[in-house]
């Protein structure tokens, strides 16, 4: 009877898979089969059998959406959302967007049941399984921004601090990385860093380190960021975004605010400026066509000038999926995603000023998402000049005045009255009277007296306007409509202090919206959303002649950017 039974059994198991396998159109994708035959092949690595984030459903919980200012569409609130619904079947699809797959337990169900249990029934030259496409029978929703840790290549951090990916040790070394710690399932974190020029990149979290023997002058050093989603380490979550941390970075100071070494940006769509000079800390968000439907090379690119200067550099290149939540907003070149901190321009340091460090052609949007505070959004942002040590905090355009603007012109008056003078003692020489030449002389030097007085009143009232504050596009100086804030300058929509002073354009030796100026900061708030800051500055340092509709301006003088504290209110 036994027998019979078990007969029976197996009849209706082979039955059962005849009426599966009769309605399976499980056509495979090019993009499973690349999966399928990289891993394996490549690595080692069977990808889509177990999957340890599989949960059984939850009940509800109340989460608040935090998608803040980012490209992804979001509600302030949702009430009632499951947290882990991203992991299961939604049964209210219509029946084409349902997706099977094999990450949960059909994977895991098919393998025990062909390695297990009927482990001893059939040999390994039966090739029969009558379960063997039971993984590809239990579907469940697949989410491109669900990290699986058996097919996607996830940030990591080493233990050294340093960021990575987890992948398999074997794949490690294939990319050429170098393992730092250990993730989940046995894989490793894997750094990966290239050291030199002419090189490319197509993994996450690489680093672009400056080649270990000194770079010579009058050469370049290029790096190639390619972005396509043939590659399998793109494949899952096509890139949208770029982000360039600079771990390290020092080339040779500007001159006059020209980058005589230069790091540029090619193959982006956003407006990236040249900079150069000691950019530590600072970063970059870059954005791209999807690569899922436009493949994009970005160049990042040094070149340097003939000086003798220390070149180094250590930069984090991060490729930012699709659809992300923490993408920075469209045309924001810096993004701040804490609720405080500091924001300097680039090349800015704490450090005496010796010549100018700020840079030209400078035109880029400054961000900060918008965070919560003790449950509620924050509603203004402030920025006050920094503490600082040695250097100044807030240096743009250096300011002119009334007084200024006056002793200016007594130097160039007085510099015509000692050319006269010395054209009436030259005649007076040639006439060989006595008395014109001393006469003569003595007017020489009057005029020569009135020069040095009027230059040491220019440089005490240039020294005065040079500490103050300025604010608009243009003031009155001695009767001439000047430029202030008009050539280089910080942009900060609705700005006030705690007076309601308000202006949107700051620049001078000081952060005030006062329009007498002042040599005082003082803290600036803004509740304009989102909240952003734009940064410009023109080509020149030098001084600017009026001329049919341009401004005049005078000479900037060791100008040297701006360093803010930001606080979320």
């Amino acid at each position: 009877m036994q027998r019979v039974w078990l007969l029976v059994n197996v009849v209706l198991a082979i039955q059962i898979c005849r009426a599966w396998d009769s309605n399976n159109e499980d056509i495979q994708s090019t993009t499973t089969k690349q999966l399928d035959k990289y891993f394996p092949n490549t690595i080692n690595f069977i990808p889509g059998r177990w999957n340890a984030r599989y949960y059984q459903r939850s009940p509800q919980y109340l989460q608040q959406e935090t998608q803040y200012e980012g490209r992804t569409p979001s509600s302030s609130w949702k009430s009632q959302l499951n947290q882990f619904s991203k992991y299961f079947l939604n049964e209210h699809l219509p029946e084409e967007n349902k997706v099977e797959s094999r990450l949960a337990l059909g994977g895991l169900g098919a393998n025990l049941i062909n390695t297990g249990l009927f482990n001893n029934r059939f040999t390994p030259a039966n090739t029969w399984r009558p379960f063997n496409s039971l993984s590809n029978r239990i579907p469940i929703s697949y989410n491109p921004n669900f990290d699986s840790p058996l097919d996607d290549f996830d940030g990591c951090t080493s233990s050294s601090g340093e960021s990575g990916i987890c992948i398999p040790g074997s794949a490690c070394s294939l990319f050429g990385g170098k393992p730092s710690g250990s993730c989940v399932l046995g894989k490793v974190c894997c750094v990966n860093a290239i050291t030199g020029c002419g090189g490319s990149v197509t993994l996450n979290n690489t680093y672009w380190q400056s080649p270990i023997t000194a770079v010579s002058a009058s050469s370049s050093c290029t790096l190639t960021i390619r972005l396509n989603t043939k590659y399998v380490e793109q494949l899952k979550k096509p890139i949208c975004q770029i982000r360039l941390d600079f771990v390290s970075f020092t080339t040779a100071q500007p001159t006059l605010g020209t980058c005589t070494d230069t790091f540029q940006v090619g193959g982006s769509t956003s407006t990236v400026p040249t900079i150069c000079g000691d950019n530590n800390g600072q970063h970059m968000y870059l954005d791209v066509p999807s690569s899922a439907t436009t493949p994009s090379d970005i160049q990042l690119v040094f070149n340097f000038g003939t000086g003798t200067a220390t070149r180094s550099w250590n930069i984090k290149i991060t490729m930012l999926p699709c659809g992300a939540s923490y993408l920075a907003p469209t045309d924001c070149l810096q993004y701040f995603t804490t609720n405080s901190g500091k924001v300097k321009s680039f090349n800015w340091q704490d450090v005496t000023a010796t010549a100018i460090r700020q840079l030209n052609n400078q035109n880029y949007n400054i961000c900060f998402r918008t965070e919560l505070l003790s449950g509620q959004r924050a509603t203004e942002v402030c920025l006050s000049a920094c503490t600082v040590t040695s250097g100044d905090a807030f240096s743009i355009t250096t300011p002119t005045s009334t007084a200024a603007a006056t002793a200016a012109n007594a130097v160039t008056t007085a510099v015509t009255a000692v050319a006269v003078a010395q054209a009436n003692l030259a005649t007076a020489t040639a006439g060989g009277v006595a008395a014109t030449i001393a006469t003569a002389t003595a007017a020489l030097a009057a005029a020569q007296a009135a020069l040095a007085t009027a230059q040491a009143t220019a440089a005490t009232a240039a020294a005065a306007a040079a500490v103050l504050s300025g604010v608009g596009t243009s003031a009155v100086v001695n009767g001439i409509t000047t430029a202030t804030c008009m050539y280089d300058y910080l942009l900060i929509g609705g700005g006030r202090d705690a007076a309601g002073i308000a202006a949107d354009r700051y620049c001078g030796n000081a952060l005030n919206p006062t329009a007498a100026g002042s040599a005082a900061n003082v803290q600036v708030c803004t509740s304009i959303k989102s909240f952003k800051m734009n940064y410009r500055t023109d080509s020149t340092e030098a001084a600017v002649a009026a001329a049919t509709n341009v401004l005049p301006a005078p000479a900037d003088t060791l100008n040297v950017g701006f360093c803010l504290d930001y606080q979320e209110k």
